[in-house]
């Protein structure tokens, strides 16, 4: 028999816990406080060992550098999958709103949501934000690779790809930052549409 349905078990099973880990982190971390919660607290709530926290992150700080992470991912993917003859200020806002759709999801009931008391999170705490922008540098990297290619140009000679990147992100910190300082009160869909009223007309000359 073929090993891989094993592997693929193994890997499905890797990630529910890394998940599980995640959630228990990002809940506490958010609720009390970076400098306050501590790792045998996360661990004790997501009911593993320190061992096996250590498996997957290497800090505290390493849970939210993987939501950056996982973010980021998201908002590339949907970039990538955008339809090829789509002009660029649509398809960058589509891949915009993917990460801030994730982080508006408010499904769970909670007020205010998980996922805006962890953006107040990231963006209240120097050490997390610090790593939060130079995510955002690997997340031009990213979608400046990907414009390029959609658009035939070279990303290393051609301005727009890196311009209507770097233009894209902009929007997407001013949104969240508006986001998190109304503590969620506005719609972030409203805020994302606003966002690119502004930038679309310099979007879509420079292309």
């Amino acid at each position: 028999m073929s090993p891989r349905p094993e592997t693929s078990l193994a890997q499905r099973k890797r990630q529910l816990v890394a998940n599980e880990l995640t959630e228990a982190a990002l809940q506490l971390l958010a609720l009390k406080g970076f400098d306050v919660v501590t790792i045998d607290e996360i661990v004790t709530t997501a009911g593993v060992s320190k061992r096996t926290f250590f498996r997957y992150f290497a800090s505290k700080e390493d849970v939210v550098v993987r939501f950056l992470a996982d973010m980021g991912a998201g908002m590339h993917a949907e970039l990538a999958a955008r339809p090829a003859d789509e002009r660029p200020s649509p398809a960058l806002r589509h891949a915009v709103w993917t990460a801030m759709a994730a982080c508006g999801d408010r499904s769970d009931g909670e007020q205010p949501a998980r996922a805006l008391r962890v953006v107040q999170l990231i963006l209240r705490t120097p050490a997390l934000h610090a790593r939060f922008l130079e995510r955002q540098a690997q997340w031009r990297d990213d979608l400046t690779a990907e414009l390029a290619r959609r658009l035939g140009l070279d990303p290393e000679t051609d301005l727009y790809p890196r311009m209507a990147a770097g233009m894209a992100l902009t929007a997407f910190d001013a949104v969240l930052h508006r986001w998190s300082a109304g503590d969620g009160a506005e719609d972030p869909a409203a805020l994302i549409d606003r966002a690119f009223a502004v930038i679309a007309p310099a979007l879509e000359t420079l292309a």
